[in-house]
């Protein structure tokens, strides 16, 4: 096998690979052996025609796609590692000649890894952080464990009031016609939450248990369901029961039953501490933050649109894997969202840019201080990985490939790199 290199400009190449030719021949006859029961010629069993016999009857080429498709990935596997070239985007596969006794060619159009020129990346001023917790911020988070531990009572001597927790019944219908979506039973709503339509929860307020309530509202015109965008719906509705969350008292009893602290002080100075300890590192992550980001505006490269095409298909994938985990696919955020293929990849470009940039820069500050992750680094932190997973390390180490491992070196080097920068930065 042979391969050339010609460069495009853009960090784009052209791979030409060269297959031998009887390594062509030798694909056309496992191409042969693997399709051959799927083929009868007159005068043959099932299967048992020669393959001259059918390649005089179907033509040379018969066996070259699936020939093509039995030598391309290996071929240019092994192309990968004898061109030297660092690949950042799938190939763009095109055959240019595949013909018997000839050698097999195929090209392939890649995106190359772009060359970093660095610009200042120490001293770098970024905006300086304020961390303050207010008092209103430590009441907030005492009133968010009272609504977690208040009880629900049941109303039955009054109607519907803002803030009431509810059970309701409704069918929905559009010019008289029920539309799919649009019916509960026992659907439990906050009245002022804003979770239905705009509109919708007003009009319950003053009605009783068991009371029929007719609701008409307005569908928004950017509305998920197209075929409800704009429409006019009405809801026949009967409410099912009225409650409302009745809190604790925030005294000493209330911080005893919800932490390890004897008095409401005691627990507010906790809270306080937990605050501000959060905000130092919300400031700290900002401070890195932007302190890459004008690592990144002071570098120079070329990205091409290839490696961002590459990163945006890695993106929605792992969009896709995280929606599955919550029992969600693709095809129904689509359909939810009223997104389109097109408009997700347009909306993940900026993302997907910004991240490849920030690798790039940080990859070659990496390479500029010298930062080399040693196998005592990655121990610690594969301890750090066991103790999260209740594991042992070396139970965790044997589940973990050489690669795995690689990757696992590169992402401490980055995050080095980007800790070196934002320790260098100087606040104003």
């Amino acid at each position: 096998m042979s391969v050339q290199i010609e460069k495009l400009g853009k960090n784009m190449a052209k791979l030409t690979i060269e297959v031998a030719t009887d390594k062509f021949e030798a694909a056309i006859e496992q191409a042969y052996h693997r399709l051959k029961g799927r083929i009868q010629l007159p005068g043959f069993r099932k299967g048992k025609a020669p393959r001259r016999m059918i390649e005089k009857v179907y033509g040379a080429s018969i066996f070259f796609e699936d020939a093509a498709d039995i030598l391309i990935p290996k071929a240019y596997e092994e192309a990968l590692a004898e061109c030297g070239e660092t690949i950042v985007s799938r190939p763009e596969i095109d055959i240019t000649q595949a013909e018997s006794g000839k050698p097999f060619i195929f090209t392939a159009e890649v995106a190359l890894k772009p060359e970093v020129v660095l610009g200042e990346y120490k001293g770098l001023e970024v905006p300086a952080s304020e961390i303050t917790v207010t008092d209103e911020e430590v009441e907030a988070e005492v009133k968010r464990q009272q609504e977690q531990n208040a009880r629900t009572i049941e109303i039955t001597d009054r109607p519907v009031q803002d803030g009431d927790l509810i059970k309701l019944d409704f069918e929905g219908s559009v010019d008289g016609v029920p539309f799919d979506g649009g019916k509960g039973t026992d659907y439990p709503l906050t009245i002022g939450s804003g979770s239905f339509i705009p509109g919708f929860e007003e009009q319950l307020i003053g009605h009783s248990i068991g009371e029929p309530v007719s609701v008409t509202v307005t569908f928004p015109e950017d509305y998920h369901a197209k075929d409800l965008a704009g429409k006019e719906a009405v809801f026949a509705c009967e409410i099912k029961s009225i409650s409302v969350k009745e809190l604790p008292e925030a005294d000493d009893e209330f911080a005893q039953d919800v932490s390890e602290f004897e008095t409401l002080e005691e627990y507010k100075a906790d809270i306080r501490a937990r605050l501000t300890s959060q905000k130092e590192e919300q400031a700290k992550a900002a401070k890195q933050n932007a302190a890459v980001e004008k690592a990144v505006a002071n570098a120079q490269m070329d990205i091409p649109e290839a490696m961002i095409q590459e990163q945006i298909r890695r993106m929605i994938q792992e969009m896709t894997r995280n929606m599955q985990a919550q029992g969600i696919s693709m095809e129904q955020y689509m359909q939810y969202t009223g997104m389109t293929q097109e408009k997700l990849e347009e909306q993940m470009r900026p993302d997907a840019l910004r991240r490849i940039q920030n690798s790039l820069v940080l990859e070659a500050v990496a390479a500029a201080e010298g930062i080399v992750i040693s196998d005592e680094r990655l121990d610690e932190e594969l301890a750090k990985m066991a103790e999260q997973y209740g594991m042992e390390v070396d139970k965790l180490k044997e589940m973990m490939g050489e690669e795995e491992k690689e990757q696992m070196k590169s992402d401490l080097a980055l995050q080095a790199a980007a800790d070196l920068i934002a320790e260098a930065a100087v606040e104003a």
